[in-house]
């Protein structure tokens, strides 16, 4: 280099003054710095561990101090790295925010543990949950507290890289992920191989056949060169896990792990350059093997275990054929689908999804809604029909209008649901947390311990004791045992149609003891229709009519939707209405016409008509299944609707489903009582409750739970919020445009009702199955490692015993995911 070269700024460029002595390692570099202020913002660079920014990049950053400001580093690391407040994938929820997570390094309960740990001391972190089969990570915080990327530092702080949640990052992480592992397999395979060939002389020679000394000692130099691969390469994952916990002063499964392979290896070693003593190259190259085969055999569960929501989260295309000037012309540009907006007009070809939300205003198709609604017959849609965004046409061309964006779209309140599924725990998950969590510790305590006896006892065999001890335990077992079956059944009942929005919704189902069903949308078909309508004291059909729909306009009740049906069937035309008020349970009121008109139960409108429910020549028979809906106005009574709701076909069968399981089934509706005694007998449910206001269907709720019950509720997921949210599980019949309000544990999407037996059928299953694996966690910790620490296994041995038993929990898990 000659002398009189200027040297350059790696951050920004500008060249770096003779006297500055500033610099920051990257990649294992030094690299000159021009100012402080590059020093800084490269620094952090560093410490958030995303160096990658300057391998990536296109150009130069701007200078520290371009804009004139003295703006601190955080504020001129490169936006690329930064999560800004206003991102999308941020949720604003009053002064609190919270986001999904992606986290890469996650290896046991120990770094679930420490993770969540690092972020609840962070003040304003409110809550931290790391999900170890999905890898996601759910933070909420108080905005005024904490900032976002303040959360991704403090996760990189303690060695594990975070992002906001992104699915092609998600893909290109676990294809990274999955080829280093199995080339690491590989190298860890191969080794292992070629040291058994180098082993087996000795072996093969027995107690009373020696091997020359001469033969012996290559032998042993030629198994210490073909294991330091393994060591060097393949066991990379377990030293830098057992680094960074350290570290962070939280001894993960790592550190036991690392321990067990640096002891018979050094020991190894020992004896190879003394000419004597036992080597374990064998068992070293073995152990590397089986755990990273049982570390990929995890990673292609946890890969299996995301198919459905992987499915659904490349649903939308990333590319949509717009119609700039419809219908003047049919001249089609290609645009990114997340550029939508209310109002574009998109052409969608045969085979093509649907970018979001539309409604059909040229042509006529069949669409698949299997990836919304599990349902795998195609709908017919032509002019007029809403088709949400996730379908996929199906049919012929059509040319569809855009009523919503696509982060806005039916898909994207789907996945904001699937979002916040996994954001908590079950009780039986946090249990096998909190035991892994000290699992490690005592199990160090207990191997000094065995090394402290053998020592004394025997010392030849101390020190294959106590590397068996460290590597014959398994608590991987014990906290994969329940995530793994929860991303297991819930995948399987997503692929079905059911989304699982809580973690606790199959361990309480399975414990339920009541079973509380709502009616309308429920029990019913949800599309009520008009059986008749009676004037009362001389007002006109069509004046009933006009006032009514007037009232129930804006309401999405299945009531309202069959009166303004019925409206339109009569040909008359709509009036608007003002003032409107609803209570809930009762009935709605407003001014039509500068006229106050109350439309609802009898009770409700006679607070207004001032007088009591007038006879009728036309009686409603007891045993009919209607609803009657009565219209009135100040002092006057004006008219009676009669609307019956067909029940499901399945719901007979589901109803019999729960009762053999022991389980007790209620009715509990805002209808007559009448009614709801007329579909009770006939689904055989022997308690009916109706003329509930929501308040007391609540009530009715906490008196059950206060009798030690169990309470499962479902409903349609908007009407019924407070009591959803009350039950201790519970189900909403939901579909289309309501999923993103529904207040449920659980959503059985295009409301079918077979799907709620069928996931507590995969309750008890699952439940089963999470038993299984903690009981056989627990059974193997307890007789493995007593073994080995009285010398029963030995090393060898005791690898194949730790691999096989998470191998074993993990496979047993995946059974869920078939029928």
């Amino acid at each position: 280099m000659m002398m009189n070269e200027i040297a350059a700024c790696f951050h920004c460029g500008q060249p770096v003054a003779a006297a500055a002595d500033w610099h920051v390692n990257i990649d294992g570099v030094e690299r000159a710095m021009c100012c402080p202020g590059c020093a800084a913002v490269a620094q952090t660079i560093v410490d958030i561990g995303q160096t990658s920014y300057y391998r990536e990049r296109s150009g130069f950053a701007a200078p520290a101090g371009a804009s004139g400001d003295a703006a601190g580093p955080a504020s001129l690391v490169p936006a690329v790295l930064a999560l800004p407040e206003d991102d999308p994938n941020i949720i604003a929820d009053g002064d609190a925010r919270e986001t999904t997570l992606l986290v890469e390094g996650i290896r046991c309960a120990a770094c679930l543990w420490l993770i969540e740990h690092r972020l609840h001391q962070v003040e304003g972190v409110q809550q931290a949950i790391l999900n170890v089969a999905t890898e996601k990570l759910f933070v909420r915080w108080h905005k005024d507290k904490t900032t976002a990327a303040a959360l991704l530092e403090a996760v990189r702080s303690i060695g594990y890289n975070a992002w906001p949640y992104d699915t092609t990052r998600h893909d290109a992480q676990l294809q990274k992920a999955s080829r280093t592992l199995g080339r690491q397999l590989f190298v860890a395979g191969l080794s292992m191989m070629q040291v058994m060939m180098y082993v087996a002389p000795e072996y093969m020679a027995g107690d009373d056949g020696t091997l020359d000394a001469g033969m012996a000692s290559l032998m042993r130099w030629a198994s210490l060169l073909l294991t330091l691969p393994a060591i060097a390469y393949s066991a990379q994952p377990f030293l830098k896990g057992a680094w960074t916990s350290l570290k962070a002063r939280v001894p993960g499964m790592d550190v036991p792990v690392t321990l067990g392979i640096l002891a018979a290896f050094i020991g190894s070693a020992v004896s190879t350059f003394r000419g004597y003593g036992e080597v374990y190259y064998d068992s070293v190259t073995m152990f590397i093997f089986l755990l990273l085969a049982s570390r990929y055999l995890e990673m292609v569960a946890r890969r299996k275990a995301a198919t459905a929501l992987s499915r659904l989260r490349h649903g939308v295309p990333e590319m949509a054929q717009r119609l700039n000037a419809w219908p003047e012309s049919r001249d089609a540009a290609a645009m990114p689908a997340s550029m939508l907006a209310a109002g574009d007009h998109i052409i969608v070809k045969g085979g093509e999804a649907i970018a979001a939300d539309c409604v059909v205003v040229e042509g006529s198709t069949a669409v698949d809604l299997s990836l919304l609604t599990g349902e795998s017959a195609p709908q017919r849609k032509t002019v007029g029909d809403a088709i949400p965004g996730g379908a996929v046409n199906a049919g012929s061309p059509v040319v569809l209008r855009v009523e919503k964006a696509a982060r806005e779209s039916t898909l994207a309140g789907l996945l904001k649901l699937i979002e916040r599924a996994g954001s908590a725990k079950p009780r039986i998950a946090q249990w096998a947390d909190r035991a892994a969590s000290w699992f490690v510790a005592a199990l160090l305590l207990f191997a000094a311990a065995s090394l402290g006896f053998w020592s004394w006892h025997d010392a030849a065999r101390a020190w294959p004791v106590a590397i068996a001890v460290l590597v014959v335990s398994c608590p991987c077992a014990l906290s994969l045992a329940t995530p793994s079956a929860l991303a297991a059944a819930t995948d399987r009942l997503l692929g079905k149609g059911v989304l699982v929005v809580q973690p606790h919704v199959l361990e309480t189902l399975h414990r339920a003891t009541h079973i509380v069903f709502d009616k309308t949308g429920t029990l019913t078909e949800g599309r009520p229709t008009v059986q008749s309508i009676d004037a009362v004291g001389g007002a006109r059909i069509i004046g009933i009519l006009r006032v009514a729909a007037a009232l129930e306009a804006g309401s999405v009740h299945p009531i309202a939707r069959a009166i303004t049906v019925a409206t339109a069937a009569h040909g008359v035309g709509a009036a608007s209405a003002s003032a409107l008020q609803e209570l809930p349970g009762q009935g709605m009121e407003g001014m039509v016409n500068g006229v106050r008109y109350r439309l609802g139960t009898a009770a409700y409108v006679a607070g207004m008509a001032g007088s009591p429910v007038p006879p009728l020549a036309r009686a409603t028979p007891e045993s009919a299944p209607m609803t009657t809906v009565w219209l009135g106005m100040q002092g006057r009574w004006l008219g009676r609707f009669l609307i019956s709701d067909a029940l499901r076909p399945d719901a007979r069968r589901t109803i019999e489903y729960f009762q053999r399981l022991g389980k007790k089934v209620v009715l509990l509706s805002g209808d007559q009582q009448a009614l709801a005694e007329s579909v009770a007998g006939q689904l055989d449910i022997r308690e009916a409750i109706g003329d509930c206001l929501p308040e007391e269907k609540l009530a009715y709720v906490q008196e059950l739970q206060a009798r030690g019950g169990i309470v499962a509720m479902v409903g349609d997921g908007i009407n019924d919020a407070a009591v959803l949210s009350a039950a201790d599980v519970s189900f909403a019949m939901g579909s289309g445009s309501t999923l993103a309000q529904v207040h449920a544990d659980c959503v059985l999407f295009d409301a079918r009702l077979p799907l709620l037996a069928d996931t507590a059928r995969s309750a008890g299953k699952t439940m089963r199955v999470i038993r299984q694996n903690l009981a056989w966690a627990t059974l193997y910790n307890i007789v493995a490692i007593p073994a080995a620490a009285f010398g029963v296994l030995n090393p060898w041995l005791s690898g194949i015993g730790m691999a096989a038993s998470s191998a074993i929990v993990v496979l047993n898990a995946l059974r869920l995911r078939r029928g």
